[in-house]
């Protein structure tokens, strides 16, 4: 006689293999920097689409920046109320990496306490996504020269350190686009914003580390 295979195990066996062959999905929050400001066209010159090229058909990266966003909850543009904040809960990833912070330097924003409050929150708020899912933090990249009250002395002091007593206290990996990008003033035309070669750069720096 032979061995008849019931119709819900053959079912389970092709949606576990269909799962399997699905991309890892990588949702990369930020501000102008990741959406990719000033560069044309943005579409395929933000480091978040060069990052997608240098991961592979394995991998799925969408870009959730939104130019001006701040981390902060009272910031003058709260990320938690752009667009792209919903679109990451859509998207359900795997894997986020974040990159906020220079907006919140701005005088008018930024405080310390709530800076370190609302990450906490941010990072709460994305595990409720899944409780497997993988967060990377990112150091801001350098600001050569302050412009719209975006400035490095509170990158440095306030926001670097913030972001790594966040990344140890949950135990999550930190991504270093600060040092490695001190010498690379020229990626930075507007010196805020990097040009294609900048963004190419922060994708290759968040590629060794996811990999």
């Amino acid at each position: 006689m032979k061995n008849i295979i019931p119709i819900s195990l053959i079912l389970a066996i092709a949606f576990s293999a269909c799962k399997q062959n699905q991309p890892t999905r990588i949702a990369c929050v930020g501000d102008s920097i990741t959406e990719g400001s000033g560069l044309k066209p943005r579409s395929t010159k933000s480091y978040p689409y060069v990052l997608d090229s240098l991961l592979g058909d394995q991998y799925a990266v969408m870009n959730m920046g939104r130019s001006a966003t701040t981390l902060l909850k009272d910031g003058n543009f709260p990320y938690w109320t752009a667009k792209e904040f919903s679109n990451v809960f859509v998207f359900k990833p795997e894997v986020i990496v974040i990159k906020l912070g220079s907006n919140d330097t701005k005088p008018k924003n930024w405080n310390v306490r709530k800076y370190k409050e609302d990450y906490q929150a941010l990072i709460d708020t994305f595990r409720t996504i899944s409780p497997n899912i993988q967060i990377y933090l990112c150091k801001p990249v350098p600001v050569f020269k302050t412009r719209w009250g975006i400035n490095d002395s509170t990158i440095v002091n306030g926001v670097i350190p913030t972001v790594e007593e966040i990344a140890k206290a949950n135990d999550l990996p930190l991504i270093d686009l600060y040092n490695p990008m001190l010498d690379k003033g020229d990626f930075f035309p507007d010196q805020i914003h990097p040009n294609s070669e900048g963004a190419a750069e922060m994708a290759r720096l968040i590629h060794e580390e996811l990999k």
